[in-house]
């Protein structure tokens, strides 16, 4: 499998997200469950392993800290601060000042049971902080050994030519796939220009692109499961989408491949500075996932697709109003 850069480390074209181990869609891991699967990855040839502070409060960075600890010289470790457990009533906070990506660096790392970090975002925008700020921040962390580099989360190309100009900056992850293409507007470009490596996160569509994720995963979802209030997954226009579904299934059949791969294989077609890091608890999609890295599509199954799952065949919007404010990606006129 060929190797993708992100900054000067060459890493697998799929890495692992690791947010639903403790995190998400309400069907997380025991710790020792989740041990056995990142486990399983490191023999499958995984090299990226991707987490955060918000993921179970810390419980996902000490579950890779305890399992990975002794193959940290094998791997690549991101993780993220700037989006943290909610005080004062308050769901979960962002902060993007210097004092606090510090602070929280030094508890990621005590976590991770690691001296160096290789790749740490920042996950969201604090819109109170100007991001150069933030960014001297994560280039202090670089100068002092504690981060090999930095990354942004969910930012606008404005965001990161600003960041970049303060310090280079070596990834930018948002959400990106067939039925998610707000980062073609500006920001695959933007990273393309730059040298930037883009990291897509869900490329699966949340499992949509799957096609086992049937309607009665939203009709009778987990009360945890942050799909609940994502306007696609409303019963309604999730039966819509649904009906895309059919000759996905067909193109996947053409392409000789599972709709997961499929899915996964596009976004890596989007550009040789895509990297994908879709998550899973189930050993059989890891394996999955993981050889999509090598699948190559046909010009003419990219066509088939593009004309089949896109912004405007796709029914609602990524995020509620409310969600979308906590980000600062661009958004189509529709999503506005």
């Amino acid at each position: 499998m060929t190797s993708r850069k992100i900054g000067s480390a060459a890493v697998t074209p799929v890495g692992l997200g690791c947010m639903n181990y403790a995190h998400g869609y309400g069907n997380t891991l025991t710790a020792e469950a989740a041990s056995r699967l990142l486990n399983e990855a490191l023999e499958l040839g995984y090299t990226h392993f991707d987490t955060a502070t918000i993921y179970g409060a810390g419980v996902s960075e000490t579950v890779l800290g305890n399992t990975l600890g002794a193959r940290r010289n094998d791997i690549f470790l991101a993780s993220k601060c700037g989006l943290f457990p909610g005080t004062n009533g308050a769901s979960r906070d962002i902060d993007g000042r210097p004092e606090r990506i510090k602070a929280a660096c030094e508890a990621s790392l005590q976590r991770l049971k690691t001296d160096v970090i290789d790749l740490y975002y920042l996950h969201r925008l604090d819109r109170t902080v100007p991001i150069e700020d933030s960014a001297g921040a994560f280039a202090d962390l670089i100068r002092e050994g504690k981060i090999r580099s930095y990354g942004l989360s969910e930012v606008s190309a404005e965001t990161l030519r600003r960041a970049h100009a303060v310090h280079p900056v070596a990834a930018l992850q948002s959400e990106y796939s067939l039925w998610t293409r707000n980062p073609e507007i500006a920001t695959l470009a933007a990273c393309r220009d730059l040298g930037v490596t883009f990291v897509a996160f869900s490329p699966l569509a949340r499992a949509f692109l799957t096609g086992k994720h049937g309607m009665d995963a939203v009709l009778h979802p987990d009360e945890k499961d942050m799909r609940r209030a994502m306007p696609r997954f409303v019963p309604e226009t999730y039966a819509r989408n649904l009906e895309l579904l059919k000759v996905y299934g067909e193109i996947a059949d053409e392409a000789g491949c599972s709709m997961a791969a499929l899915a996964i294989a596009w976004v890596l077609a989007q550009g040789e500075h895509v990297v994908a890091i879709p998550g899973t608890t189930q050993s059989d999609h890891l394996k999955e996932n993981f050889e999509a890295g090598s699948l190559q599509l046909s010009a003419e199954v990219l066509l088939k697709l593009d004309k089949l799952i896109n912004q405007e065949t796709v029914q609602g919007t990524r995020y509620s109003a409310a969600q979308q404010a906590d980000i600062e990606t661009e958004t189509f006129p529709s999503e506005r």
